[in-house]
């Protein structure tokens, strides 16, 4: 509100937010097979209480980082 400025991190259903990771995962050229990919993602987005595009994107960050991999 000081700004002006809402975003909005609006929960999805478990179907766009696998959508979501899996494209960034193919973007970004993340070496994870699929099953295991929406296992952990699952895991996260429960830990985190939503799935949104933001905890995707957060997902997303820390699975590079783990695999050791920059998203450029």
């Amino acid at each position: 509100d000081r700004f002006g400025l809402w975003l909005g991190f609006h929960n999805c259903d478990q179907d766009d937010f696998f959508a979501m990771i899996e494209s960034y995962a193919d973007r970004y050229g993340l070496d994870i097979d699929r099953e295991t990919l929406h296992a952990e993602a699952v895991e996260w987005s429960v830990t985190r209480g939503a799935r949104s595009g933001r905890v995707a994107w957060q997902y997303i960050q820390d699975l590079a980082g783990r695999l050791r991999k920059t998203l450029d």
